[in-house]
């Protein structure tokens, strides 16, 4: 009887412990608020000290990732999951500065920060599931990550360019968060730790996005627009290079990538600064 009354009491506190566990769903939604709360705080009061915070806040970011899918990486070991959420908290963190100081506008980007980083959080889970078993909410992840990407990508180029400064630290700038952007979003076709001919392909469209970045930095254009044209062709590229790991290689697909390219040169033609 006493060891009976010694178990049922054993499991009695197994229990409450389980029922103090914090499943990774909550853990998503913890970090999401405790991020998007530090984000719009250290933006709307602007100080040093804010700064500081902005440029600490991606680090928390992944450490809030680790925190949640620690135990999955364990196993797998696809640290590459924390190379997006990191960029996209920096790349948000810092086009603040570019926006008006309205307490609305901040307001807007926090919620829209939030649910971009709740919907990263998740794509990233199942991508690390996804590498020992075939779940059907891959593709969905997929879509989820690239269109973060391309969010990531604009913003970072757009703050680049609003520094004015001369090309070669612009060039270089471009380069490093493009390769490590690009290699994330190839990677999520792939799902390997690491692939030789991944790297070769992800660097030589590093190397083309930099070549039009240069270009187009002579371009009397304003940041914004280059950015959207840059954007453009990112997607373009990246995009094609989806399909073709996807065996996708068809007439009608390209053509949608044509008209994206051709749109977003318009674009740029049309806000051209022709007089400066």
């Amino acid at each position: 009887m006493n060891i009976r009354q010694r178990q049922a009491s054993n499991g009695k506190k197994s229990n409450r412990k389980l029922q103090f566990a914090i499943g990774k769903r909550q853990k998503f939604v913890l970090a999401v608020i405790i991020l998007s709360l530090g984000l719009f705080f250290t933006e709307y009061q602007l100080t040093q000290w804010g700064l500081i915070l902005t440029l600490i806040m991606p680090f928390l970011t992944v450490l809030f990732l680790l925190w949640a899918v620690f135990s999955d990486l364990k196993e797998n070991k696809l640290y590459q999951v924390i190379i997006l959420p990191f960029i996209y908290t920096f790349a948000f963190g810092f086009f603040y500065l570019l926006t008006p100081t309205s307490f609305v506008v901040r307001l807007l980007l926090t919620a829209i920060y939030a649910f971009g980083l709740y919907s990263l959080f998740l794509s990233q889970n199942i991508f690390i599931v996804s590498s020992s078993r075939t779940i059907q909410l891959l593709s969905g992840a997929r879509i989820v990550s690239f269109v973060i990407t391309l969010i990531s990508f604009f913003f970072l180029t757009n703050i680049v360019f609003s520094f004015h400064v001369i090309i070669f630290p612009v060039i270089a700038a471009i380069a490093i968060y493009t390769f490590f952007l690009i290699y994330h979003s190839l990677w999520t076709y792939t799902l390997q730790k690491y692939s030789q001919p991944l790297m070769i392909w992800v660097s030589a469209l590093t190397v083309c996005v930099s070549e039009i970045a240069s270009l187009v930095w002579f371009w009397p254009s304003s940041p914004t627009v280059t950015a959207l044209f840059l954007t453009g062709f990112f997607y373009a590229i990246v995009g094609l290079s989806h399909i073709w790991f996807e065996k996708r290689f068809f007439k009608g697909i390209l053509w949608e990538y044509v008209w994206v390219g051709t749109i977003v040169f318009f674009v740029l033609l049309l806000f051209t600064q022709w007089g400066q």
